[in-house]
Formats: C-alpha cells, structure tokens, sequence
C-alpha cells in the first residue's frame, strides 16, 4: 500500500512571511496515490464552513495511514490523532500557470496559516498537542523534527473521496463544486472534536473582529 507521505527532503523556510512569499503548488507529485479509496475513515465532523468561505471537516486518522504519522510526528502516540482537511476556493483553476496564479496560491496561502496558527495556538495553550501542515514544503509548521512530506492530495482522496486528474507531471485535486479551484491544507491534533469545534469558534470570533468579510 502506497504512503500518504514521502521521505522526499524540502527546505523548510524559517517564518510565515517566507512561506507566505513563496510559489506554493497545492498538487500532488507524481509519486503519490490517485485512485480513489473505496471507503471513507470515520468523519466526526462533517463538512463545514468557516471564515473566509474555507471549508474543513475532522477525520479520525486511517489505521493504515497510523506508521506515516508517527513517522512525521516521532514520539507522537497516534491514537486518537484526529486530521482536518481545509480547503479554499480559488478565483481562477490552479492548473494555470503565472503571476495571478502566484497571487492567489499567495493568498490562500496567508489565510490558511492565519486560520491554523490561531487554532494550533489556542490548542497548545489549552494543554492539547495540535500541528498544521506547510502546503509549500508537505511539512509540519510545530513540530520541525521530521522531514517526511504529507500529501495534501492523496489525503482528501483517502478522507472524503475527492477525485484527481492529471496536469503534467502532477496529480491535481478536484473539488466537488469547485473542480481544480481549489487549495487544500491540513491541521492535526490530539484534542477531542467537541474541543477542537470549540477553538475553532473561539479562532472565527477573533478573525472576524478584525477581517472584514471574513
């Protein structure tokens, strides 16, 4: 069975501001899994809406995916672990290349880390081991000891069934609403959902106090 990761190095840049001004390609590698998984994992939380029209839902972790985690998370116990797939809806297809293409993956990009690092935040400081994915690099943003890469796309393919295509070398996610508009991310934490919905609340009240629209 083929791994929702990769030992696959990247650079990993030192700060938000350097992520947030990379060129960022939400897609899968050609290395990772395409077919779509006959079943579904447990979903706790079942598609929702949050700021900035972002959708995520929470997912136990795969039993079979458990040795990747523990291979990104060394010394984590994964069990419990639970995955919140996000995924943002983009002006135009990120199967196009360019410069406004740049500007939107930079977009989302910001928006993603604001929305994780305040949830991630609020989860540590209430005692709960929390995590959220680079989507430049496939690598942990809290937990820097580990180089393996998460696969944002075979994720949502294994999680909620999404369907992929091809564009090039890549292997590219496609929304059920949204095609390839879309720009997926991940958070993961040891929280349970019933304390992971009430940090998200927390994180959407203080985001909409000072983001117009969102």
């Amino acid at each position: 069975e083929e791994s929702l990761t990769s030992t696959t190095a990247h650079l990993r840049a030192g700060s938000f501001g350097l992520i947030a001004s990379s060129r960022c390609n939400p897609f899968s590698p050609p290395y990772q899994r395409s077919d779509t998984a006959p079943t579904t994992p447990l979903m706790l939380v079942p598609i929702t809406t949050t700021v900035w029209g972002m959708e995520y839902s929470v997912h136990e972790c795969p039993r079979r995916h458990k040795p990747e985690a523990e291979a990104m998370f060394p010394g984590l116990d994964v069990s419990n672990l639970l995955v919140i797939p996000t995924c943002q809806r983009t002006k135009m297809d990120l199967v196009q290349t360019g410069e406004t293409v740049d500007e939107e993956k930079d977009f989302c990009l910001e928006r993603f880390l604001a929305f994780a690092e305040k949830v991630t935040d609020k989860l540590v400081a209430k005692g709960h081991w929390a995590d959220y994915i680079d989507p430049c690099s496939g690598l942990s943003m809290v937990n820097k000891n580990s180089q393996q890469i998460y696969g944002e796309v075979d994720a949502l393919v294994t999680l909620l069934n999404y369907q992929t295509t091809n564009s090039g070398c890549c292997k590219v996610v496609l929304h059920p609403q949204w095609g390839s508009a879309v720009y997926p991310a991940t958070i993961f934490t040891k929280a349970s959902s019933v304390e992971l919905a009430a940090v998200i609340t927390e994180a959407e009240i203080e985001i909409r106090a000072t983001e117009v629209g969102a």
